[in-house]
């Protein structure tokens, strides 16, 4: 098979390509003008990388195309409407990206709390308070509330490092969850306002939908506790961004981690000037492991779609 990326990406991890035609930019991206001049004339596979978009433009110029492998867990970056126009499979990578994703929320949801970004950056402009017993306080996440709106794989394995931490879960979820699985977290399955008025800290691990476009607004924001604080490694269209840096402005919650942003890669200018904020840029999944995990979840779709097995295939559509 004829294969393209989108995108460079390690040659090593595609190594059981070998018996295809795979072909890669040697900068990091092939631009959209370079894909449509006639580079995917014969192409049957693309592989698509998360940060790119892969447009009706894009796919008309593939008269061939038979799948997209996306490398990447979201699927948001495709135009599904032209794929589904012209029967082209598209697959994700959603196991290599649990553990990474739900580690790093951990560690925004510990940074924030403790402070350990500003600490830092005060440390090395010699601003920091002097050492002392009532001096650089912050706020332990032992003993208290998670609530995780979106309780799927992600969620679960941010759920199950909270846990050994002391922390007690509430969940929201399109679905309850077996007894099993709740009993395994000590998880307890709440609508989403009393999870937002309950949870010290909120966390965002649920898939893009327009359904979740601006789940947490204004009035979200409001029904949280002054010292809570909202953590965010799905999506940032999930949060109206100018209602959270209002409502951080008004210390109407304690802090926000954020590892997406509503107008990725724009940052809002008032986020990057709050110490009470930790920003992240977008690199959840972003481990030298998981890549290499990814691309092996990239081929494992390639393969068998290529012996028509699509049943061991991570299919979205």
């Amino acid at each position: 098979m004829q294969i393209v990326s989108t995108t460079h990406l390690p040659p090593a991890g595609f190594r059981r390509l070998h018996e295809h035609t795979l072909c890669m930019p040697d900068e990091p991206y092939y631009t959209e003008a370079e894909l449509c001049d006639g580079r995917l004339r014969d192409t049957e596979v693309l592989i698509a990388t998360f940060d790119y978009r892969v447009t009706r433009e894009i796919i008309h110029a593939a008269p061939h195309l038979r799948l997209i492998a996306n490398f990447g867990a979201g699927y948001n970056n495709i135009d599904l409407d032209a794929c589904r126009e012209r029967g082209i499979r598209v697959t994700n990578t959603p196991q290599p990206v649990i553990e990474p994703t739900a580690e790093l929320a951990f560690a925004l949801m510990l940074d924030v709390t403790r402070l350990t970004p500003l600490r830092d950056r005060q440390l090395r402009a010699g601003q920091a308070e002097p050492f002392g017993v009532m001096n650089n306080l912050s706020r332990s996440v032992y003993g208290k509330t998670l609530g995780i709106i979106g309780m799927g794989r992600i969620g679960q394995a941010l759920a199950r490092r909270a846990v050994a931490c002391g922390m007690h879960i509430l969940y929201h979820n399109r679905h309850r969850l077996s007894p099993e699985t709740e009993q395994l977290y000590g998880a307890e399955y709440v609508s989403l306002e009393h999870l937002l008025e309950a949870a010290d800290i909120v966390s965002l691990n649920l898939p893009f939908s327009p359904s979740t476009h601006h789940l947490i607004g204004a009035a979200e924001l409001a029904r949280m506790k002054q010292t809570a604080y909202l953590v965010n490694t799905a999506r940032g269209a999930h949060v109206d961004e100018q209602a959270l840096v209002q409502a951080l402005r008004d210390k109407r919650i304690a802090g926000a981690a954020l590892d997406v942003y509503e107008h990725e890669p724009h940052i809002a200018e008032e986020l990057l000037r709050m110490d009470n904020v930790v920003l992240s840029p977008h690199t959840g999944t972003g481990t030298m492991e998981g890549r290499i995990a990814m691309c092996e979840c990239v081929c494992d779709n390639i393969l068998y779609f290529a012996t028509n097995q699509s049943t061991k295939m991570n299919i979205v559509l």
